[in-house]
């Protein structure tokens, strides 16, 4: 097994032992980082940010959507295609419904297609990152893909309940963080 798929393995076994109450707590304290960045950096307007498939306790991303579009801003997310690889953004409000896709991944019921050119930050799902950036998902690519369509002067920012691992390897095909708001902080790069 590759040292990539060793560390995919031990953090989401890591991630299904935190327990209910644990992540739920976990979650709380991601999104308040999250909120404070976003005030901190008033400039951001336009956000593009994951949903979680519960099944893979993935960090709870619908609060900090709730926060996000309370406060006036342009909120995103993307439609898998898992039959082509690809991603399509699609914008996301306060009334938005959702279905879980056969993935358990939420899809908002009734959702356009827009231009991906206002996206200025991108919220990245991730299992663990190291300290220059580079992360570990799901070992698909949906993310490098999305990524190398956008501007490179788009922010990119993983969530992540651990905190990075010393180093990973990256491919060429890998696009690295800017930086990853973690329950106990923010980690910067580069």
């Amino acid at each position: 097994m590759s040292e990539k798929g060793r560390l995919r393995r031990y953090y989401k076994q890591k991630r299904k032992a935190l327990g209910p109450v644990r992540k739920a707590d976990l979650d709380a304290q991601v999104a308040g980082q999250v909120l404070d960045y976003v005030k901190a950096h008033r400039r951001f307007q336009h956000f593009h940010i994951f949903l979680p498939i519960s099944k893979l306790t993935e960090i709870n991303t619908f609060p900090i959507v709730r926060e996000l579009l309370a406060d006036g801003k342009h909120v995103y997310t993307s439609v898998t295609d898992h039959v082509n690889g690809g991603m399509k953004t699609v914008e996301i409000f306060s009334n938005t419904q959702y279905i879980n896709d056969k993935w358990g991944i939420p899809v908002p019921i009734e959702a356009k297609e827009v231009m991906e050119k206002w996206i200025e930050i991108v919220f990245i799902p991730l299992l663990v990152c190291d300290l220059k950036g580079n992360r570990i998902g799901y070992g698909k690519g949906f993310y490098d893909r999305f990524l190398s369509r956008l501007s490179p002067e788009v922010f990119k920012v993983g969530l992540s309940y651990f905190v990075p691992e010393i180093s990973i390897e990256a491919e060429p095909h890998d696009i690295s963080l800017d930086i990853c708001i973690l329950p106990s902080g923010i980690i910067e790069f580069n």
